[in-house]
């Protein structure tokens, strides 16, 4: 049995490492520049700056150190759906905080922001459900034995 020592595995268990620390990283400065941009700018009010930090310490930090976890119990990086996951949910979370980013700078500098931020959010969400459907797809693979569900969802992803 290929166990978590084969090197295959630790270089996606090392991916599952740095992106979580990654994220570490990014929610720390977000924090730093929500703080320091609205005082320099003497902004009280609400603005999605607010909470980025947050997503990214919960939706990157947390969630990959829990995905880490489960790929050392579970071995979930040798599917083909969990690179899947890893992709398209490293994509949406990304394109998301960025149109927070966005939208609370814009917000706190006080112009408009333009309808496509919204709508560009939206598919950085449809990315992160296609990414967390994937992941489950991988989950459900390796806990339950199910071959086909890893290889079903392969085939409706190149479909």
């Amino acid at each position: 049995m290929v166990g978590w020592f084969c090197p295959e595995t630790i270089d996606d268990m090392k991916k599952n490492y740095y992106a979580a620390l990654t994220y570490m990283v990014l929610g720390l400065v977000a924090g730093l520049y929500y703080r320091e941009f609205t005082k320099a700018r003497d902004f009280t009010g609400d603005t999605q700056l607010s909470v980025m930090h947050t997503h990214l310490l919960a939706l990157g930090m947390l969630v990959f150190l829990i995905v880490l976890a489960l790929d050392k119990l579970f071995d979930l990086s040798r599917t083909k759906s969990f690179n899947l996951f890893f992709w398209f949910y490293n994509a949406g979370l990304v394109v998301t905080v960025a149109m927070m980013f966005v939208h609370g700078t814009m917000d706190v500098l006080g112009k408009d922001v333009s309808g496509a931020v919204p709508g560009i959010a939206g598919l950085g969400h449809i990315l992160l459900t296609v990414g967390l459907a994937s992941f489950f797809v991988s989950l459900r693979s390796r806990a339950f034995g199910d071959k086909a569900s890893d290889e079903s969802a392969r085939v409706a992803v190149d479909a």
